[in-house]
């Protein structure tokens, strides 16, 4: 077809030729009455030449608007085309044809890498690095920092200045960790760059990582092997102190009486031993109790309701509670809620909690304690133990959890401790959120 019409237009280029020559040969000779006749013949001619011309234009013209607007659905009818113009539809057809699957593509090779973008735990946004303008942020994002829409990313400044701050000034291919505060939680996440151009426009990409759960596992693990040499080493070197001093108490006993005491220097002698017997069995008794950290491997896991464990907790801790005038209110809305735990070993870490809390509501007139229980976006079962005591310094909100600190004169420092550790073997967490003056809560993640 394509040599067919080559040779058409060959055809009429030359018929063109020979007429526009026969015309030149008619006007050179005089002889003007054939003109009349050559005339026309030479206007048809390059009337039709032109109409083709014309066509082919036009449909170029319909070719490049399709592309221009990447209209690949058009079809040009070859069927019923001019001969002349059939080999042009074709080739229209193939390249749209061509343009039709590479966009298809495209468009399932961007579909495969969002789908695999959702899927990740790991929160995306892509911005633009001049106007801040928000192109994409994937549903875990979404999720993590609890916002269902970002339009810019100074939109963050408002919800949370600190981490607008650290996005803003991170630079591409840097990481840094910054820490992310919600309504009722705070969390640490670690931030990663990076930048690509497209068409002059430069975009950044930031990757949130919830690392939160690595780092208490972590600090965790140090603390247990601090604890594990501290308290072999301080048993170690002071049960024989505490041993020998006993046998040298025995032993001043039995000589008492060949010994001469006038000066006060065997009295002064056996109140010495005294003092270095009691603070060696208070050192024991220390690290003994700070060992309690490390026995905890295993937890016995069960199916429990949650009204369950708090009917437990209720029953246990009423009475005190009703003694030191504290009202106690459970709140579960769904009562078939229930999660995979250690029974005994949640009770301890609920009692604590309780026990808390009464101390922080000594002397308060209205003073009360909420049980709460909900189902979290993340299908994750939280309970929550609250009171309306008078706070925690937001200084020492991130030590509470520390081994050995105590904000109480004759507290351990284990409590809360052993409420984390506990809550890290059920794979869960529990974290603090205190006002001054209006009160604390504690949330159990499972």
């Amino acid at each position: 077809m394509q040599k067919r019409l080559e040779f058409r237009i060959f055809i009429r280029i030359f018929l063109l030729f020979i007429s526009m020559m026969a015309m030149s040969y008619l006007l050179v000779k005089g002889t003007y009455i054939y003109l009349v006749f050559l005339v026309p013949v030479v206007i048809y001619q390059l009337s039709e030449l032109y109409r083709f011309q014309h066509k082919a234009h036009k449909e170029l013209d319909q070719f490049v608007e399709s592309v221009h607007y990447r209209d690949f659905s058009r079809y040009f009818d070859v069927k019923h085309a001019p001969i002349e113009l059939q080999p042009l539809r074709k080739g229209f057809n193939s390249i749209t044809t061509t343009f039709k699957d590479i966009s298809k593509e495209k468009e399932t090779t961007n579909q495969y890498l969002q789908k695999i973008l959702e899927l990740v735990d790991t929160g995306i946004l892509s911005y633009s690095y001049d106007t801040g303008d928000v192109i994409w942020m994937n549903e875990s994002l979404k999720r993590l920092l609890q916002l269902p829409y970002l339009k810019t990313v100074h939109s963050l400044n408002k919800r949370d200045e600190g981490l607008y701050q650290a996005v803003i000034s991170l630079k591409p291919a840097e990481s840094k960790i910054a820490t992310v505060h919600l309504e009722n939680s705070s969390f640490k996440i670690l931030l990663s760059a990076t930048a690509f151009q497209t068409d002059e426009k430069k975009f950044m990409l930031i990757a949130f990582q919830n690392i939160n759960e690595a780092l208490d596992e972590t600090e965790s693990k140090a603390w247990q092997k601090l604890l594990s040499v501290m308290t072999h080493e301080i048993m170690n070197s002071v049960a024989p102190i505490s041993s020998l001093a006993d046998t040298l108490k025995n032993r001043l006993e039995k000589s008492m009486a060949v010994l001469d005491n006038n000066d006060g220097a065997v009295h002064d002698l056996e109140l010495g031993i005294e003092t270095i017997k009691r603070r060696s069995e208070g050192l024991l008794k220390f690290a003994e109790t700070y060992r309690n950290l490390n026995k905890i491997t295993k937890p016995n896991l069960s199916k429990m309701y949650v009204r369950n464990i708090f009917e437990n907790l209720y029953q246990l801790m009423q009475p005190t509670l009703e003694a030191k005038q504290i009202e106690m209110e459970v709140v579960l809305k769904d009562t078939s809620l229930a999660v995979e735990v250690d029974p005994s070993l949640i009770d301890q870490v609920l009692i604590n909690l309780v026990i808390n809390a009464k101390e922080a509501l000594k002397d308060r007139a209205d003073a009360r304690i909420i049980l709460s229980a909900y189902l979290s976006g993340k299908q994750r079962v939280i309970i929550k133990v609250s009171d309306n005591g008078p706070g925690i310094p937001e200084d020492v909100q991130e030590n509470i959890f520390i081994p050995f600190f105590s904000t109480k004169k004759t507290g351990s420092g284990i409590g809360l401790s052993l409420c984390k550790q506990i809550m890290m073997l059920h794979k869960g967490n529990i974290q603090v959120h205190s006002i001054e003056g209006e009160g604390t809560s504690f949330s159990l993640y499972f």
